[in-house]
């Protein structure tokens, strides 16, 4: 694994711009180099099961290459040209990663996350215009088949629709069931069905066309979580190349193993893993379809790390506080590095893990709108658990807060809104829609991305909140507006605010608060059973559910928010306090120009203040002493 101490950022950055560095200018390109250098090693892994002894298949990175041609030369068979959308809905399999970079080499691919429902499906195939298909066969105990044919039916676009079947990674009596468990599906489309191994076995090895010869969008990721209509970002090839150039120039080597748990439609594992696994070469294992949520993973987790000598793990807080409640059970000396990222990680699950994994763990930043990588906590450098790090080599991060006389750059530690320029930002074109980037940059380079955050004097990221409101639960997103909508269409409601309350599992759980109508009266079970009715993501559902006599609002009579969220850390931290038998309480919540919310607390009696603290920090909020300073 390559050392951050060799040189600091600043010092990789000077040594050239980056349009001056001599690296691939497309996807292919790089792939070439590392299957040149590295053909025989291990490229990825996929085992369906989550047992240490599980079958698994392996890819080399020859093989891989090859397979990638074969899907790219497949896909330009079937129509595709550079400007043309292929879409894939898979849960993780190889399938998932060849169709990903073949996709790239062919035209542009947009994975979509197969956990939304068909209309929101069909909705980012129509935006993307995508032509072809990539999903999942039917498959017992899985929607997923279901859902994709019923989206193609709404997106008229779509012409090929392309099966991969997951039984070839069962063995045994798995795999004989398959057959008689398999859901039958009605197909209401036109689109031509292909099977995916039928279809490029008989394709060459090596591409059948001329690869790009400059710079182009070769994704289309969508962004804004799980709920309500999201937005798709472009990414060219460059931001591409541009993050894996971030991975190998600053954390691995060919030697490197990667255990990668997170879904192949996110940036964080298509393009920061797998992208970093293509320019150094390291090998990356992808544990069962649903990573880190798929049967055993949890249990197993260890011990897969034992099997694959991992040297790094990526993860997220919610993993991380699930792998703190099972024993290390096997020997994972090889592990180095746990990067965590998608969500702030609570002080107390920081100092748990590293103590029982042994590992150092690095906090990070990135965002879809950026294609992805934007700071780290060195590993080797300074360490200050909370922040998000320094800005990488050819990223420059600024606070800017808005004024009537335009942006206004932030002093040190002063909050505003975090704003983002490196290769990886596309300016002028961050969005598909052309009315989304309207007011998205400012300085005509620097995406704003919506975070509130500060720059400290030793110029590490904080980020202190979210100026668009989004729930982050366990680092997936949350539109509160379709909890809202939800709510605010029972006819006894007149008003609703949904917001994140502070969990030490999830980080974030939705919590909502209602006004009534004057006159009506309904109780919370009802509210909440027409609520789940009518949000279309299980994660959405609200964890609690308020009627207030009024919601605080601002002056032109909106819901603010500010004040939702301190009624909500007060209630949770009060009542884990009461579980705990802790002489404690919230005295208040009080806005903190550096920290955001904070929560003041106050002993009303005598206290065993060691495991007061100790439940404190497994919270991600803030909070401080009523009496002392901040914590």
């Amino acid at each position: 694994m390559t050392s951050l101490a060799q040189k600091s950022f600043s010092e990789i950055g000077a040594e050239c711009t980056w349009t001056e560095r001599d690296e691939p200018r497309t996807v292919w390109q790089l792939l070439n180099r590392t299957a040149d250098a590295y053909g025989d090693r291990p490229a990825v892994t996929y085992q369906i099961l989550s047992g240490p002894k599980d079958h698994a298949e392996t890819l080399s990175w020859d093989e891989l290459r090859g397979r990638v041609a074969q899907c790219a030369n497949f896909l330009r068979e079937l129509g595709v040209e550079e400007g043309d959308g292929v879409a894939y809905l898979l849960p993780n399999c190889n399938e998932a990663v060849i169709t990903y970079l073949g996709g790239m080499v062919a035209g542009v691919v947009c994975p979509v996350n197969p956990m939304l429902e068909a209309e929101q499906i069909a909705a980012i195939l129509r935006q993307t215009k995508a032509k072809v298909l990539v999903t999942l066969r039917s498959f017992p105990k899985s929607d997923v088949a279901q859902k994709a044919h019923a989206a193609v039916a709404m997106a008229p676009d779509i012409r090929h629709v392309v099966e991969v079947d997951l039984r070839r990674y069962l063995t045994g009596v798995k795999k004989l069931a398959v057959p008689f468990l398999r859901p039958k599906l009605e197909i209401t489309h036109d689109a031509r069905v292909h099977t995916f191994s039928k279809a490029i076995e008989g394709q060459s090895r090596t591409l059948d066309f001329e690869d790009a010869a400059s710079d182009r969008v070769c994704t289309n990721f969508h962004t804004g979580g799980t709920t309500g209509m999201p937005k798709v970002a472009q990414h060219l090839y460059s931001g591409i190349v541009y993050n894996g150039w971030i991975g190998q120039r600053l954390l691995f080597n060919e030697r490197d193993t990667m255990i990668c748990p997170l879904p192949m439609f996110h940036v964080f594992a298509a393009v920061v893993v797998m992208g970093s696994s293509i320019a150094s070469g390291a090998h990356v294992v992808f544990p069962t379809p649903q990573g880190y949520r798929g049967e055993g993973v949890f249990d197993n987790f260890w011990k897969l790390c034992e099997r694959y000598r991992v040297s790094f793990m990526i993860a997220v807080p919610t993993a991380m506080s699930m792998l703190m409640q099972r024993k290390v059970d096997a020997d994972i000396s090889s592990l180095q590095l746990a990067f965590c990222g998608s969500a702030p990680l609570p002080l107390e699950l920081y100092n748990r893990f590293e103590k029982a994994a042994g590992v150092t763990i690095c906090e990070g930043y990135g965002l879809t709108e950026a294609t992805c990588l934007v700071s780290i906590v060195p590993p080797d450098g300074k360490k200050k658990v909370g922040s998000v790090g320094l800005p990488f080599p050819h990223t420059e991060v600024r606070i800017f807060t808005a004024t009537e006389d335009g942006p206004r750059e932030c002093a040190p530690d002063e909050v505003g809104e975090i704003c983002v320029s490196s290769p990886g930002v596309n300016v002028g074109h961050t969005y598909s829609d052309p009315q989304k980037n309207e007011d998205l940059y400012f300085a005509d380079r620097f995406v704003r991305t919506g975070d509130l955050g500060r720059i400290d004097a030793d110029g590490y990221l904080w980020i202190t909140g979210r100026s668009k409101d989004l729930i982050i639960r366990g680092g997936h997103n949350i539109d509160p507006a379709m909890i809202e909508e939800a709510l605010a269409g029972h006819e006894a409601v007149a008003m609703a605010g949904a917001v994140g309350q502070p969990d030490a599992h999830s980080g974030e759980l939705p919590c909502a608060y209602v006004e009534l109508v004057s006159g009506r009266d309904v109780n919370v079970d009802e509210l909440m059973a027409h609520a789940k009715e009518r949000i279309p993501e299980r994660a959405a559902w609200p964890k609690h559910l308020e009627i207030l006599d009024e919601l605080p609002k601002t002056a032109v009579g909106k819901v603010f928010k500010p004040d939702l969220r301190r009624l909500a850390i007060r209630r949770v931290y009060d009542a884990a306090f009461a579980e705990a038998g802790l002489a404690a309480e919230v005295e208040e919540v009080k806005e903190d120009k550096t920290h955001g919310l904070v929560a003041r607390i106050r002993r009303t009696g005598s206290v065993d203040e060691e495991a007061l603290r100790r439940l404190l920090d497994s919270f991600p909020s803030r909070w401080d002493w009523a009496e002392s300073g901040t914590s």
